[in-house]
Formats: structure tokens, C-alpha cells, sequence
């Protein structure tokens, strides 16, 4: 069953590496590197519900390694600039087209309000830390909406995994349907991404 082996995978992983891998994970997330949260966050929830992980420190954890990736990406914009980010960014991977989308959304509406509900948006929420630095946001409205939406969004995650975790032998009756959705939105999401990776680079600057 593909489903069961990525959720024992993605366990076993964060067994190993702990509170502290799974911060990790979420600050690389919260740093313009591809590391979707939800990818991450439920399989936190498995733990917590199978008695293995605290729910306090693991929110805390995630959203610890949330908010200082954000603050990474944040110094970056503030202190060295779009062509600092820029350079650094190639080695997270960085989406050029989805970094100038997101600057000219956050530029339009700028706001503590703003980066809040940021942080709810896929994609968006990987590089709004950066629009948010080049514009010299200031530092504590920056950190109070950055702590509460990554917060909400990380226990949202954890609590949706929790209930998956409670349902999971009714997954495992259904395991081949399961797995057809599974390998479903795995194609369509490698898709994208090459198909989002080409557009960016053949986009005229």
C-alpha cells in the first residue's frame, strides 16, 4: 500500500530527528524552500495521537522553526536586498515568478492584516517573509502576524492528521482506491511543478 508506506516513512523520519526536525522542516518551509507544511504537519498530528509526541511541544516546535524561517527570509529582504535574495534563493529553489507575484500583492496591500492571512495561502505563504523584509515592515508587527498565522495554520494541520490517524484502518480497507487518488495528485502535483518551473524560467524578466 503506497499510502501506508509514506505515512510510515514520513513517521519514521520524524522519530528520528525529533521536535526538532520537525522545526526544522517547518522553518525550511517558511524559507522559500519547496517543503509544504502539509506534507509535514499531519504526520506530526500521527505521532501526537499515537502518544508519542507532546501536542504542546510540538506546536510550539513547528512553529518555533516557522517563525524563524520567516524571520531568515524576512533579514534577507530587509538587509541585503532583492538581488541578495535573489542570489541566495537559487539554492532553495526559489520561483522567481511566484516571489514577483507575491511582492506585487503584499505591495498593493501592506499591512500586518495582510501578512496574517498570508500565511492561510499556498505558495504565497513560502515567500510573503521577503516582500514583507524589502519593504522594511516593521520588525514586531512582522513577528505578532507571523507567530499567530503560522501557529493557526501548523495546529490546523496537526489536528487534521490527528482525526486522519483515528480513521486509519477505515484508509486502510480502501487502500487500493487510496492509493490510485495518492498516485493521482502525485502526478498532478509533479506536473505542476514542472510545468510552473518551465513557465517561470521561459517568462520574459
Amino acid at each position: 500500500m503506497i499510502t501506508e508506506y509514506i505515512s510510515h516513512l514520513a513517521v519514521r523520519t520524524l522519530e528520528a530527528t525529533g521536535y526538532f526536525g520537525a522545526g526544522l522542516l517547518m522553518g525550511l518551509e517558511s524559507m522559500i524552500a519547496p517543503v509544504p507544511s502539509e506534507a509535514v504537519m499531519p504526520f506530526v498530528g500521527f505521532l501526537v495521537k499515537d502518544g508519542k509526541w507532546d501536542l504542546g511541544w510540538s506546536v510550539f516546535a513547528t512553529s518555533l522553526g516557522s517563525l524563524l524561517g520567516s524571520l531568515a527570509s524576512y533579514w534577507m529582504g530587509y538587509y541585503g536586498g532583492r538581488p541578495f535574495v535573489l542570489k541566495v534563493g537559487r539554492y532553495l529553489l526559489l520561483n522567481l515568478h511566484d516571489l514577483e507575484w507575491t511582492e506585487r500583492f503584499f505591495h498593493r496591500r501592506s499591512g500586518t492584516w495582510t501578512l496574517f492571512l498570508c500565511r492561510f495561502i499556498p505558495v504565497v505563504r513560502h515567500v510573503i517573509s521577503i516582500p514583507a523584509g524589502t519593504g522594511k515592515m516593521p520588525l514586531v508587527p512582522f513577528v505578532v502576524a507571523t507567530l499567530i498565522g503560522a501557529t493557526m495554520w501548523n495546529t490546523f494541520l496537526l489536528y487534521c492528521g490527528m482525526k486522519l490517524r483515528e480513521k486509519w484502518t477505515l484508509v486502510q480497507q480502501y487502500s487500493h482506491q487510496v492509493d490510485i487518488v495518492v498516485l493521482a495528485l502525485l502526478a498532478l502535483g509533479i506536473g505542476w511543478f514542472i510545468y510552473h518551473r518551465l513557465y517561470a524560467a521561459s517568462a520574459p524578466r
